[in-house]
């Protein structure tokens, strides 16, 4: 069921299903609480799933030229007040993995745990940053296509056969996003700061997926990062890239139950 609540004289839009226990869907870049379809309905048999739409994507509104990680945390904080929720684990995907550890900073009282869904707690490297900077210039001239081609490239090359109808449905909610929202996404992403320090000082689990093929965030880096996680759980998808919960989405849910049961306990 869609609802909505107030951030900022702005609308958010979310998806609030099933009774239980709290659980946060954080979608990544260019993804909507839709993107997390197949989850929801695997979640929703134990848990309440909140899956929010972050700033510009989605149904929710664009708000300011640069959606920083912290604005997004805020607007996270300010619908799960709207609900009158407390005590809830995050699972980010990406982006939104961004989002989670934003905040973990600033709102760290009522977190159970968190999952990094193909995510990372460093900052953009200068060569990235540098990307983004040339992705905002391709995107003002046809985000359309950036989009499109920004898809495909989340899955792994040797998937993209096989997965013809997953590849289609995640390029149709990235062809609704608009300009503005992309760009706003990529200035946040380019200006986050590094919170691997997060890592090692939380006590609750953190969860890392990893893509052995993810052209996004080499695995290698991934694995690296998880050394600093006190109470760390890792599912490694050997056959994924950026997408497992589209590309092997029952290795994923059977993970993230398990996770959320840890969590929880």
């Amino acid at each position: 069921m869609l609802k909505t609540a107030t951030f900022k004289k702005g609308k958010v839009t979310f998806s609030d299903t099933g009774k239980g226990r709290t659980v946060v869907l954080l979608h990544g870049f260019l993804g909507s609480h839709q993107i997390w379809e197949q989850t929801i309905i695997n979640l929703s048999k134990s848990y309440r799933v909140i899956a929010i739409d972050l700033p510009g994507h989605g149904g929710t509104d664009n708000f300011g030229y640069v959606h920083t990680m912290e604005l997004i945390a805020k607007c996270v904080k300010k619908v799960l007040e709207h609900l009158k929720l407390k005590r809830y684990v995050l699972i980010g995907h990406s982006m939104g993995g961004y989002a989670a550890l934003a905040f973990a900073d600033l709102f760290p009282d009522d977190i159970r745990g968190i999952c990094l869904y193909h995510s990372s707690a460093y900052a953009d490297s200068e060569e990235k940053k540098h990307d983004r900077t040339r992705s905002v210039k391709v995107v003002k001239s046809n985000h359309k296509i950036y989009a499109s081609e920004v898809i495909r490239n989340l899955f792994a090359s040797k998937n993209l056969k096989y997965l013809k109808k997953e590849l289609a449905f995640a390029s149709k909610i990235a062809s609704k996003m608009g300009k503005r929202g992309i760009v706003a996404s990529l200035e946040g992403m380019k200006d986050r700061i590094d919170r691997r320090i997060i890592l090692s000082l939380v006590e609750y689990p953190i969860m890392m997926v990893i893509g052995e093929h993810d052209n996004i965030l080499p695995a290698a880096q991934l694995l690296e990062q998880s050394e600093k996680i006190q109470n760390k759980q890792i599912l490694y998808l050997e056959h994924d890239g950026h997408m497992g919960f589209l590309e092997s989405p029952k290795e994923s849910n059977k993970a993230l139950r398990k996770f959320l049961r840890l969590c929880f306990s």
